[in-house]
């Protein structure tokens, strides 16, 4: 009992062990500090099944002056390495994270803290650590203004905390104060519950405005699957059908690239070094055959940012952690452990560079052969789960690549007999 050398009340317990028994739905845990006639009790209830504990300060002060304290709450943090996340551009976010009137998300990494400590006060609001698929956080009462603050001692710790108004208790009377402590996963539903923008910490990028529906259409599509991995294959098959015909515009530019290289050729034989008569001919060539040069690029930008943000959703969702797809992958959030996806990805990438026509720059044309091994190197150490994804992507753009360039040439074949 009483207070340390920090200003903050020391507590003991009533009990020496604490059980939730198989019947209870709650367990209640109480702290008592007693001093100068003031008894303060701190109260955790734990609910079966949540990642949030309730806690309170229950202050009773038979004294005779008024009683007066601050409601605190603190994480601490060493300096090292997330052990579930993955190299290079798939690293994700590990550092403090807090909110704001002005600012519903607010990032405050380990460099920034370096920097010195950063404080701010705000109506309700949290802080918390997050560390890529789990969050802790202190969140207190919404009804009050509270001090929030980002440090480091001496000794190299981190610390995140928050200190609540004044708790004025006035002579023969008592008060409560709540707020509550979250350490769990990063359940996107769970934490939209708990605190307004607590579920930004589940960290899509810019490009949350579309990652936010993909992740509900997994989450449905799983509901029916019930396997993560199967749901992933399914998921791409939606995307892909949904963009199918913008791919079909892509490869009937490809395929028209594809007829034309011949002329293309010749062309080069005919005017040598003359890049700009080159340049004039290959264009009239074009206009004639009506091939548009970028029209295979339009598509793919268009594409792009919905297939970046179905990567950060793999990337981010905790439903991967410990889910099992089958056979030798059963958890789709590390990698494989025999490397099987990664190699077949590199597979499927030079089956698709093979099918789609040599650049006619040498350089484009190097890159293109390179570029399936420089990806199943890189792919080697990301998790299952997204390798999944992109090799179930590169499987059915062949399928659509033979497809749809199958139809556009016998659509040809029957314009010249014609």
């Amino acid at each position: 009992d009483g207070i340390d050398s920090g200003g903050r009340a020391s507590y003991r317990s009533r009990l020496s062990s604490y059980v939730m028994q198989e019947t209870d739905e709650q367990l209640t845990v109480d702290l008592v500090s007693e001093t100068d006639e003031v008894t303060v009790t701190k109260r955790y209830r734990f609910t079966r099944g949540s990642y949030l504990i309730e806690v309170s300060f229950i202050i009773s002060n038979q004294s005779t002056d008024r009683f007066q304290a601050n409601a605190f709450g603190q994480i601490k943090r060493d300096v090292f390495d997330d052990p579930s996340a993955v190299g290079g551009f798939g690293r994700t976010y590990l550092g403090f994270v807090t909110t704001s009137e002005d600012d519903p998300y607010i990032r405050i990494d380990f460099d920034e803290v370096d920097d010195g400590t950063e404080a701010f006060d705000t109506q309700g609001g949290w802080v918390g650590f997050s560390q890529h698929y789990f969050i802790s956080a202190w969140i207190p009462e919404a009804g009050q203004t509270n001090r929030y603050t980002t440090r480091k001692n001496d000794v190299g710790q981190y610390f995140g905390e928050f200190t609540g108004s004044a708790i004025v208790v006035a002579p023969g009377e008592s008060a409560e104060y709540r707020m509550g402590f979250y350490a769990g996963p990063k359940d996107q539903y769970a934490l939209a519950e708990i605190s307004p923008n607590l579920d930004l910490t589940i960290d899509y990028g810019f490009l949350w405005f579309l990652a936010a529906p993909i992740y509900w259409l997994l989450r449905q599509i799983d509901s029916f699957i019930n396997n993560y991995g199967f749901s992933i294959i399914a998921l791409t098959l939606v995307v892909k059908a949904l963009f199918y015909k913008l791919t079909e515009t892509q490869y009937r530019s490809m395929a028209g690239m594809r007829r034309v290289m011949p002329k293309m050729e010749s062309l080069k034989e005919t005017y040598g070094d003359d890049r700009m008569k080159l340049q004039q001919a290959t264009m009239e060539l074009y206009k004639k055959e009506k091939i548009n040069p970028f029209g295979g690029c339009l598509p793919m930008l268009v594409q792009m940012p919905v297939f970046i943000a179905l990567y950060w959703v793999l990337l981010e969702s905790v439903e991967l952690r410990h889910a099992a797809f089958g056979l030798w992958l059963q958890d789709l959030s590390v990698r494989d452990p025999y490397f099987i996806l990664p190699l077949l990805m590199a597979a499927t990438m030079y089956l698709q560079t093979s099918l789609s026509p040599t650049p006619a720059d040498p350089i484009q044309a190097r890159v293109m052969k390179i570029m399936p091994v420089m990806m199943g190197v890189l792919f080697l150490w990301f998790p299952a789960g997204l390798v999944l994804y992109w090799l179930t992507n590169g499987l059915l753009g062949i399928l659509q690549q033979w497809y749809i360039t199958r139809k556009l040439e016998a659509a040809h074949d029957g314009k010249k007999a014609a």
